[in-house]
Formats: structure tokens, sequence, C-alpha cells
């Protein structure tokens, strides 16, 4: 079988469209002069959604959503239990705008050059419950150009979104950022060439299975959190996800109401033949290039040592150690993630947690927290922090409702 950089590949394997190739290897984009410039004249642009996917939250879109990350708190999985809390209704986590749209995700400039999510920074102002409807509004907001060992000269990109419900009422903002990297350079400086499946040991699995069976007891859930009891410096209940498999890759996409077959991927290719392939793999048929989290060939041809996992399904993760500590009567205020290194089949992500920041901002409670994952080897690959709204004991301090007010005021670009 040709290999999938295209060695062997006759023009056959070549679709001309509009007079555009979709060759049979992922294009080998370069950053240029003139490509950063490209990007750079695209600040203050809008972007058009990207889907969107699922815009409607309901009883089945919220569960699945849920199932797609592993989260098992029953306040944002049960209809009936989320009708005897304190909100009157199931709530979708806190995340749930991802399955709109990854803000992010590489959609614009450097055509050909591959992109990676690199992180997230959210503000929450509303909880999401059945029956609300999301929009957004892209824009893009930075460029910038910097050295890595993975690649050399990368480019990271930020885009602002901004999450609107039915009423026009703000729910959340993001920023979202991604780093795009040139394919050859990337792979010929193997950074992680050396990196290899870890084989668990049986006291190691034996500690990840108590630690996934232990998750569901440590949910707060309706047991008030109150911001008095907190202590800074106390840790909170860890939580794992993995040894990653192509189960939980695919249960993201599905999560995330994403799939795309047939004449509505051809259609796409036609429109942007740089971010899709012919896949000798495959017969030919055509994939896109981020095919790599589920592809191991096409993952090396971008200078990852195997299939890796999705950015945003890691930062999902991150906000339900948080959700699980802070209780249904808590409030996400604030959770910020970062990709600082892959986390591939096979590796484990470890969410930790410690609370280093007790306050009052607006007559709110605030308690801001660095979390952490980290992977079996003991790596950090997700460093992030969060900030929770939670109940006071004192009766002068104000109670969280949607649309409070309380306005964090994040710089836009960080």
């Amino acid at each position: 079988m040709p290999l999938p950089d295209g060695k062997g590949i006759t023009k056959a394997m070549t679709t001309v469209t509009d007079n555009k190739d979709v060759g049979a290897a992922p294009a080998e984009g370069k950053i240029t002069p003139e490509a950063i410039k490209a990007a750079e004249n695209m600040i203050g642009m809008q972007l058009r959604p990207e889907g969107p996917y699922l815009q409607d939250a309901t009883e089945d879109t919220i569960r699945n959503f849920g199932n797609g990350i592993g989260h098992l708190n029953p306040l944002y999985r049960d209809l009936e239990v989320g009708r005897l809390t304190r909100h009157g209704s199931m709530l979708a986590h806190p995340n749930f705008p991802m399955a709109f749209g990854w803000v992010g995700r590489t959609r614009w400039g450097l055509p050909g050059v591959h992109g990676f999510y690199a992180g997230n920074d959210w503000e929450m102002f509303r909880h999401i419950r059945p029956g609300d409807r999301l929009t957004a509004i892209e824009r893009v907001v930075g460029v910038d150009v910097k050295e890595s060992q993975f690649s050399g000269t990368l480019v990271l990109q930020y885009v602002e979104a901004s999450y609107y419900n039915q009423r026009g009422e703000l729910v959340a903002r993001a920023l979202g950022t991604c780093t795009r990297h040139e394919r050859k350079a990337a792979r010929e400086a193997g950074k992680y060439a050396d990196i290899k499946t870890h084989e668990y040991t049986a006291d190691e699995f034996a500690h990840i299975d108590q630690a996934i069976l232990d998750e569901e007891k440590n949910i707060r859930g309706g047991n008030v959190r109150y911001w008095e009891e907190v202590q800074v410096g106390e840790s909170l209940p860890e939580i794992v996800r993995g040894p990653l498999s192509l189960m939980d890759t695919m249960g993201f996409l599905v999560g995330c109401g994403r799939g795309h077959t047939h004449g509505v991927i051809f259609k796409n290719a036609v429109k942007h033949p740089g971010h899709f392939f012919r896949n000798p793999e495959a017969g030919g048929g055509i994939e896109y290039t981020g095919i790599g989290h589920h592809r191991e060939s096409t993952a090396k041809e971008v200078g990852v040592p195997g299939v890796y996992d999705y950015g945003p399904q890691r930062s999902a993760w991150m906000a339900s150690l948080v959700t699980n500590w802070m209780g249904d009567a808590g409030f996400l205020k604030r959770i910020r993630t970062r990709m600082s290194r892959f986390n591939t089949m096979g590796d484990c992500t470890w969410a930790r947690g410690t609370v280093t920041r007790k306050y009052m901002k607006d007559g709110h409670a605030l308690v801001d927290i660095e979390i952490k994952g980290e992977n079996q080897r003991g790596e950090l690959t997700t460093p992030g922090l969060a900030t929770v709204v939670l109940p006071s004991l004192d009766p002068q301090t104000k109670v969280f409702v949607d649309g409070s007010g309380l306005d964090l005021e994040l710089p836009v670009v960080r």
C-alpha cells in the first residue's frame, strides 16, 4: 500500500476541484511572511459559525454531551433529578456551548498549515437549560508568531466567541487559541519520537479503576458547599480520564453532534482543499486532516507519535473536576485551560486542583482554583485555573442568579 505521505500515488488519486487539488496526502503549507500578514489582516473580522452542530439544548443533547465527556453529575444528566433541585430544571454542563462549535479550532488563514487546539478561556454568565437555543458571534482578535521545539516557527491564532440564548442574553464568552505548525517541520523535529504507548501494571490499573469508581462518591451535588468552609490550600478530589481509547475520542464527536460523510465532506473539500486529502489507507476516500485523532499514520505525518485526544474534550474534563467539587449550588464563573502537551492513545489525564484564593467581588463570594492535568508519567499536560461563585452564610452576600451582572472583565487576548 502506498505511504500516507503520498509517495507512489498516481495522478488518478488527485481530484481537481475549482482548479485546486485535493491531494493524496495532507498539504504541506508554509508559514511565510505573506501568509502571516494575510492572517493578521483578518483581525476584527467575524467568522461564520462553525456548523453549527448542536444548537438546541434538550434533555437528550444535554445528556449526550455529558456522555461524550464522561460526566456523571445527575444535575447534568437527569431531567427529574434537576426538577427537584434549587434550579427547578436539569442544567447543561458549563462547557455545553462547545457542542455548538469549538472556538479555537483551526478555521481561518494559513492554508495547508496544520493546526492544533491550544486552549480556551471561558467566562460564564448564565446556566443553559432544556429549551434554550444557542447562537454565537465569533471574531478574530489576534495573531502571534513564536518559536517552538515542536516545529520551529509557529503561529498562535486567537478567536473570541460570544454565545447567546434565544432571548439574546449572553450565556458565555470564550477566547479560543490554536497553534499552526508546518507539518514537515514538526515531523522532522521529532520532539515526541521517543514516546511509546504506556504499558500499565496491574497495580496501576487498580489505582485507575478505583479512582473512576470513587468519582461519583465525591460529587458534591445537593450538599451545599459554603464559601466559609473553604480553606486556601485545600485540594479538590482528583478525577481521572483514561487510558485514552477510540471509544473516548469517538464518543466526544457523538456528544458534540459531529459527523460528516459522503457529499458533505466532498463539498467542504472543494471549498477548502488544503484541509482534506484522499487517504490511500481508505482507498482514496476523502478525509479531513484532523483524522490524526483516529489514524496513527496521519498523526505521525504531523509530528505526533500516535492518535491523540480532542483538546475541547480535555478542557471539559478539567471543568468537571471543578463542578464535582463546588456542588449544584455553586456557579463555575471562569475556566481556563491550556494544552501544553499531547495526550495520546493509552494516556491517562489525572485532573487535580488546589484552592489558591478566597475573596469578595461585587457582593459575591468567589474562590480561585489552580487546576492541572497530568499524565501517568507525571508530566503536566493541561495547566489552568478556575473561579467559582459559592453561596455564603453571610446574609449580606449576594446569591448568584443568571444575569447577576458579575463580570470578571477578562482581557480579550492574554
